[in-house]
């Protein structure tokens, strides 16, 4: 709730009980439009399908796991619209590919049905770092979003982003596990010279490179940052931007 009334718009969540309350974020988007006014056409709501192996079966399942999976996501999305207190969704993903193929595709399918039905606005996948994937989806319907980890240990994700940006595809990138990206002494003399901090650099450096962040904090004051950073013009650290540049996408 605070961040939007930092100013953020847009959310991100999943119909996965272990990890994400949606639940809580429909109370918070309730109380947003009774107390400030806030109208559901004014922000973003992106929630997610989460197979059976991402799961906690020790929770409540939005679904039963012995149904086909078109009426798991039938029954999860009914859950997520009941949760999240709307009538449709700006963006519904798979969680991340199934066990096989035929039945990603399957999913698929059944995404494609939401989006015709209306319900659904944009549909796309996370956690998909094999490019093979993407097109192989895109045969029966293009992918319009794509949410991965974004990080040094899968290489930055370089072809998934080329894929994504090569064919408009809605890209959101999470900048966790990258400590080294931080502390990298080209971002260190960027920020300084900017007066801005590591993570505000890297947030415009992507943004430039058509990927949107998410971000996860909880810190008013990070959150403020966080929105600034698309503000920040990149002057007089062109020689900084090139280097990291480099080192990201080579």
């Amino acid at each position: 709730m605070n961040a939007f009334l930092q100013g953020f718009r847009a959310l991100d969540t999943a119909c996965q009980p272990k990890h994400y309350r949606e639940d809580l974020v429909g109370e918070a988007l309730e109380r947003l439009q009774y107390k400030h006014g806030l109208l559901r056409k004014e922000y973003h709501i992106q929630t997610k399908f989460t197979p059976i192996g991402g799961q906690d079966l020790n929770k409540p399942l939005p679904y039963n796991p012995r149904d086909s999976v078109t009426d798991q996501i039938e029954s999860s999305l009914a859950t997520s619209l009941r949760n999240l207190r709307t009538s449709y969704l700006d963006s519904y993903l798979l969680h991340s590919p199934l066990q096989t193929v035929d039945a990603t595709l399957e999913a698929w399918r059944a995404l494609i049905a939401t989006q015709d039905a209306g319900t659904v606005r944009k549909i796309g996948i996370s956690n998909v770092y094999d490019v093979r994937m993407l097109i192989t989806l895109g045969q029966l319907r293009k992918v319009q979003v794509v949410q991965n980890r974004w990080y040094e240990g899968n290489n930055w994700d370089r072809e998934v982003w080329q894929y994504c940006r090569d064919n408009h595809i809605e890209s959101f990138w999470t900048l966790t596990g990258s400590p080294s990206l931080l502390a990298h002494p080209t971002i260190l003399a960027a920020a300084a010279k900017l007066d801005a901090t590591p993570a505000q650099v890297i947030f415009k450096l992507v943004q430039l490179h058509d990927i949107i962040s998410l971000t996860g904090t909880s810190n008013e004051l990070h959150m403020q940052q966080d929105l600034a950073a698309e503000r920040i013009a990149l002057e007089g650290v062109e020689e900084e931007i090139r280097i990291v540049t480099k080192f990201i996408w080579g």
